[in-house]
């Protein structure tokens, strides 16, 4: 049988990195020696924490009424420190207790016939959960599919995840390095867009292409793939369709596996996978959270989340989340309007099968988008040194997009612990879009010599999925072991249509712009692409338990991949039966500490096309890891430090200001570099250390580099450092949390020609740290305010260097201000 998790197993995980130069054999010495320096120091930090059982009477005194209230009394009169989420206890009310009890006795007496479950966390110290058989006993279903649902844990961390192998397993148990941001993550940083959810990710970077595009990355490469509830979406056209600007208030965490994913995603990058799981239809009670809030340049939000059964048996249930953003922003003349809704209805057809139907709509309406940068050249050669609020934005650009996502799971679980699932998914995506590229060099005295190219166009992505897969244990060596097999068809349809502009006029003096530039006459409508991709696979993936300690990890896709595409000729690329092997084996030295090592083939079809127009040969390599994780203080704390190593032939990297001949817009062109490797170290750690404390902290260094030894895809830092970290206070305080940030990146840069001089000289960005600031204060049961600050010594910094040689810079100093209420 399928084992789930409850609720009360807080884990928290961690990892890192640090640069490395070496070959393979110096890889592995480094890891060796990290490891066995490791495990005495862990070893001592994970020694059990026993707490002292109380063993002397207190008198109590305590009323019915509210939990919340009724533990901070009982932690007063026994004098010790109970650690809970007051949002947890929301609308749970207490018998009260009167009369003499020891500390352990009277917690049960208090807690009677609670959905609250408490266990020590210290000497005279002790944390309430939620006990999950009370609270989801109708949604067991979801829970073995998905792993450890996060809301209303207060945990950093989930405690089972699908998204690396297919296979429901433990973080420790999983030989990749993998982030969970929780549900806890989101609201302490206030996390909006998946942009601001990989900001704040272990080993993941962004930076800005313009106000509707961010290019995330890791381990040296870009991010190309990212997931709805485990159903690949890749990124179209460098996120023109608004990805990255993703609202998260319809998830409940979002999962980040770093290296490569071919296993489950086919083709792609070796860099990771994003992973958003929606938000589940898992209450039979009324439940209704609100929330509103304001910032500055005149920005607000306001969200509710609406979830309960629709049949007293509590056996059909449904979910509803809106959440509506709007405002303006540091940058001149631009503004937003985000909406979006969420709809879920889940229904337990027999004690075993679960149905999930539901849909999705995001619709991004923003004005004055930019396209591009800001020029970062003077007419004499000299840097260009603009206000962070400059744009070179016209009053009648925008880039509006609108994502739609219908979907609906079939799963059952057989009498012998074997689950079935089918999953169909619908994606609808269009963008719509007017906007205004600046190129050329300014003259410093009088502003002029910048030119205009003014684009109107439409796109539109349709994508069809459906997936089958079959889960569940059986008997070999007398050991249980685990098996996933499936199958997935994929079918997008890409259609992209453009204008161009006449009557265009000069810019004029851009010292003098203020965006009341005249909008073009647009004629000529014309199809600027239509393509077809279709992907099919048979994948399957085993965990086989050899001993006690040992467990090794097997599976392989096979894929067949077809694109058809009309640019200015048409063009057909088939690869098929192309084989991904997955390998990996984990050792568990004790309870505490495993050590692991993966390894899986890397494939990916290329859609980028270099100077003369031709698509670029596949991306094809291997990609390894080794590692140690640890669980410390029986789960509470985990940490993570792993070694990696990636080889690649056919690297795409920008061909300089190269540009694709014919293209509407015009697009980047490309070269295939050969030999490229990353290599490097990524540590984190993240979890509880004391109760009510809680750290995310991580580490990450790299060295990407092509055959000749020259560093590739510069424009992403190599070194990465964050640390976020929060205390929920007892006793007096017991309504207040703070929390604290520090991100710090190492220097990056795009290489660039003087246009003066000819002469190289490059686009850089400096090391710089961004630090955050929160708290939090829980008026009652139902009633928090929250305060967030974000950039809190209003660092200026450029978000973009250099993409089509421009620049832009990144947000000021931002305050954020939003109350939560529940019903």
């Amino acid at each position: 049988m399928t084992n789930v998790r409850p609720n009360t197993s807080i884990k928290i995980k961690a990892k890192s990195t640090v640069k490395n130069k070496t070959n393979k054999t110096k890889l592995s010495a480094l890891y060796c020696a990290i490891s066995l320096a490791l495990l005495p120091v862990t070893s001592l930090i994970s020694m059990p924490v026993q707490a002292q059982q109380l063993a002397n009477q207190h008198a109590f005194n305590i009323k019915a009424g509210a939990m919340a209230q009724a533990l901070r009394n009982f932690a007063s009169q026994a004098g010790i420190s109970i650690s809970f989420k007051d949002h947890m206890l929301s609308g749970i009310k207490s018998n009260g207790l009167q009369g003499s009890y020891g500390v352990d006795a009277g917690l049960e007496k208090l807690l009677l016939n609670a959905p609250l479950n408490f266990r020590a966390s210290g000497s005279n110290a002790f944390i309430i959960e939620k006990r999950r058989a009370n609270v989801l006993a109708t949604a067991q279903v979801i829970d073995k599919t998905l792993g450890s649902n996060t809301e209303g844990t207060g945990s950093y961390t989930t405690g089972n995840m699908a998204s690396a192998t297919g296979l429901n397993l433990s973080m420790r148990e999983t030989p990749q390095s993998v982030s969970v941001v929780t549900s806890q993550l989101i609201q302490d940083k206030n996390l909006r867009t998946l942009t601001d959810v990989v900001y704040s990710s272990a080993g993941v970077s962004a930076k800005e292409s313009d106000s509707a595009r961010h290019r995330f990355s890791a381990r040296g490469f870009t991010i190309d793939n990212y997931q709805i509830d485990g159903i690949a979406i890749p990124v179209a056209s460098a996120g023109e369709l608004g990805e990255s600007q993703t609202d998260t208030a319809i998830y409940e965490r979002i999962e980040i596996v770093r290296g490569a994913t071919g296993l489950l995603t086919g083709t792609g990058e070796p860099s990771a996978a994003i992973n958003l799981i929606r938000k589940r239809a898992n209450s039979k009670e009324f439940v209704a959270i609100t929330n509103a809030g304001i910032g500055r340049w005149n920005t607000f939000q306001g969200m509710v989340d609406v979830s309960t059964s629709l049949n007293s048996e509590g056996n059909i249930r449904t979910r509803i989340v809106v959440n509506y953003q709007d405002g303006d922003s540091y940058v001149n003349l631009a503004s937003n309007n985000t909406t979006t809704f969420y709809g879920i209805v889940e229904a337990d057809i027999t004690k075993n099968t679960l149905l999930s139907i539901g849909a999705s709509y995001q619709d991004n309406d923003p004005t004055s988008s930019t396209w591009g940068g800001l020029a970062p050249w003077h007419s004499d050669g000299t840097r260009t040194d603009w206000d962070r609020s400059k744009t070179m934005a016209a009053s009648w650009t925008y880039w509006a997009t609108t994502n739609k996502n219908y979907f609906a799971n079939l799963s059952h679980e057989f009498a012998n612990g074997w689950q079935a699932k089918i999953n169909l998914n619908h994606i609808d995506d269009t963008a719509d879009m007017q906007l205004l590229y600046t190129y050329g060099v300014v003259d410093k005295i009088t502003g002029l010599g910048l030119n205009p190219y003014p684009y109107k166009g439409n796109r539109n992505r349709k994508q069809n999925d459906i997936g089958l897969n079959l889960s569940g244990n059986f008997e070999l060596f007398d050991r249980e072991q685990k098996l996933t097999f499936g199958v997935t068809h994929s079918n997008q349809d890409i259609i992209a249509n453009g204008y161009s502009g006449e009557n265009v006029n000069p810019l004029g003096d851009f010292y003098q712009w203020d965006g009341s530039y005249t909008e073009p006459t647009w004629v000529n409508p014309s199809v600027a692409e239509e393509t077809n991709i279709k992907q099919t696979a048979f994948y399957a993936a085993s965990r086989l338990s050899l001993t006690d300690e040992v467990n090794v990890i097997i599976g392989a896709r096979v894929s067949n991949w077809e694109k058809s595409a009309v640019y200015s000729t048409p063009r057909d690329i088939d690869e098929n039966t192309v084989l991904t092997p997955y390998a990996g084996i984990l050792y568990d030295f004790n309870n505490t500490h495993t050590a692991y090592a993966s390894y899986t083939d890397i494939f990916k079809p290329q859609e980028y096309k270099n100077s003369k127009g031709n698509d670029l040969k596949p991306l094809v390599g291997n990609s390894y890891e080794i590692g140690l994780k640890s669980e410390l203080f029986t789960g509470l704390l985990n940490t993570n430090i792993a070694l990696f190593k990636i080889d690649q032939d056919n690297l795409a990297e920008k061909d300089g200001d190269q540009t694709v001949p014919g293209s509407t817009p015009p697009a980047q062109a490309y070269k295939g570099v050969q030999g490229a490797t990353s290599e490097g170290v990524e540590f984190e750690v993240i979890g509880e250390i004391l109760p009510g404390w809680n750290v995310s902290m991580s580490y990450t260094q790299f060295t990407a580099e092509n055959a000749e030894g020259g560093e590739i895809n510069t424009y992403q830092p190599s070194k990465l450092f964050k640390l976020y970290s929060s205390y929920h206070f007892t006793g007096a305080w017991n309504k207040l949390t703070i929390a604290g940030g520090l991100n710090w990146e190492d220097s990056s840069y795009t290489e660039s020609e003087n246009p003066i001089s000819k002469q190289p000289e490059n686009f850089t960005q400096k090391a710089y740290s961004l630090v955050s600031t929160m708290a939090r204060y829980q008026f009652n049961d139902k009633l928090s305010a929250q305060l967030n600050i974000d950039n809190l010594f209003d660092k200026t910094y450029y978000s973009q260097i250099g993409f089509f040689s421009q620049l832009a810079y990144g947000k000021p100093r931002d305050v954020k201000l939003s109350v939560n209420y529940q019903f």
